[in-house]
């Protein structure tokens, strides 16, 4: 076997800038569909719950932004059409300013990192870049100033978002490979979108979620509230079956990890409607008890179908399960991850288990008014870079995108189209709606 030189890995990643240039990755070919947005969208509901897909549609009515969150599946075909580096890392195949976040480390820390996987996937490593650029930009275009500064802000946290990017992966190139894979992210505390973050994760004990999700029982037990839809009790033998895939999900977990569980006893089941994008499919939430009511624990049980890139990565291997596959993506990006993550089946459907709330905490559009877009662009570029570093070659990515001044131009104007794009097929979708209800 030949092992690469660390020359030869960085002259590997020059030379696919003849495969595709940096300059090329500000283009978006719209008319390279081959499908319609709204087709794309139909398929992707295929095996969810039918009941709760006109939920979906009004939350991606919403907004621009709720558009994007919910159609991965249409970014997916667009980017599939637009040449591509070659260059793979791990995605997280959803990188969008919502999806990073606080949580509690295995330590009880409270760390700021990517927080969604569902989409995870080894694919080109530009696609996550080109994702967070549409994502900055809507994310800029809905903040309260005037449009030209709306434009302005966007611009610049998209470039300051590759330019960060850029420099931290030029910085793991040099370093020793060990190195990178514990790398943690520092000052993430002087940025105001994520002192937010960390401020509600503080907030977000499993005592508090007790309070939020549950009441009491008339035996003085604790049960799951009725919010329907949004969350409601599960019993009988669809709760008797939630439960039976705990055995199998504690095989997932390391030894130590199981000899915790086992002293938290499960005492109710309930289904819950979460985000955007994940909406139908299956989710349901378990509560145990510990050392008493006093000592709660709160687990997601959550479907997992395949990655909406999938289609378009024809090398990629079929995954055995595809909550493994997000566990593993996520164990892989992170530097910290949950103690209790896994997975699991229920009636032939994969599931993600994980922890519930506990100590979460996302980001709001809100805080990303102003000077605050551009900051935090440079903290999702460390960090997507941190996770790319981690699953590909930090030396083969900082070879092809240099300093990354040409690539953060690209993906600025990229970001911007992709935007305009997102805009007219959430116009369209819209327009759908509302036509389909006159029918009505």
């Amino acid at each position: 076997m030949h092992w690469a030189t660390p020359e030869e890995r960085r002259n590997l990643g020059q030379s696919r800038r003849k495969q595709v240039g940096r300059q090329e990755h500000g283009e978006l070919k719209p008319k390279a569909r081959k499908i319609s947005a709204a087709a794309l969208l139909e398929r992707s509901m295929r095996g969810r719950v039918p009941s709760l897909i006109k939920l979906k549609y009004e939350l991606m009515s919403e907004s621009p932004f709720g558009y994007f969150r919910g159609a991965v599946p249409v970014m997916a075909a667009d980017l599939s059409a637009l040449p591509n580096t070659g260059i793979v890392a791990q995605l997280c195949g959803d990188a969008h300013v919502r999806n990073l976040g606080a949580y509690a480390a295995p330590d009880g820390r409270l760390v700021f990192d990517i927080n969604d996987f569902d989409e995870t996937i080894r694919g080109p490593f530009e696609w996550d870049l080109k994702r967070m650029a549409a994502s900055l930009t809507l994310a800029g275009r809905g903040a309260g100033l005037g449009s030209g500064h709306k434009e302005a802000a966007a611009r610049t946290a998209v470039e300051k978002f590759v330019e960060s990017y850029a420099a931290k992966m030029r910085e793991f190139a040099e370093m020793p490979a060990i190195e990178v894979g514990r790398y943690q992210v520092h000052r993430l505390g002087e940025v105001k979108p994520v002192q937010e973050a960390l401020t509600k994760a503080e907030r977000a004990t499993p005592a508090h979620t007790l309070e939020q999700l549950t009441e009491a029982a008339s035996d003085n037990s604790r049960r799951f509230k009725e919010v329907k839809p949004t969350l409601t009790r599960v019993t009988g033998a669809q709760a008797a079956a939630v439960l039976a895939s705990l055995e199998t999900y504690r095989e997932t977990l390391e030894p130590q990890r199981q000899h915790l569980l086992s002293f938290y006893r499960p005492a109710a089941v309930a289904f819950k409607v979460v985000g955007t994008g994940s909406v139908g499919l299956r989710d349901y939430c378990i509560y145990f008890e510990g050392n008493g009511p006093g000592d709660p624990l709160f687990l997601q049980i959550k479907e997992e179908p395949l990655s909406g890139y999938a289609p378009y990565l024809p090398d990629a291997r079929p995954p055995r399960h595809n909550g493994q596959r997000v566990a593993e993506g996520q164990k892989t990006m992170q530097a910290q991850s949950d103690p209790f993550l896994g997975w699991t089946r229920i009636g032939g459907r994969d599931y993600l288990v994980r922890q519930l709330n506990d100590h979460k905490g996302s980001i709001d559009l809100a805080d990303l008014a102003g000077g605050a877009l551009a900051a935090f662009g440079e903290v999702c570029g460390e960090l997507l870079a941190r996770g790319h570093a981690r699953s590909g070659d930090p030396l083969v990515i900082a070879g092809y995108i240099g300093t990354g001044e040409s690539f953060a131009e690209a993906l600025s104007k990229f970001g911007a189209l992709y935007a305009d794009q997102t805009e007219k097929d959430w116009e369209d979708l819209r327009k759908s709606r509302k036509a389909a209800g006159k029918k009505k």
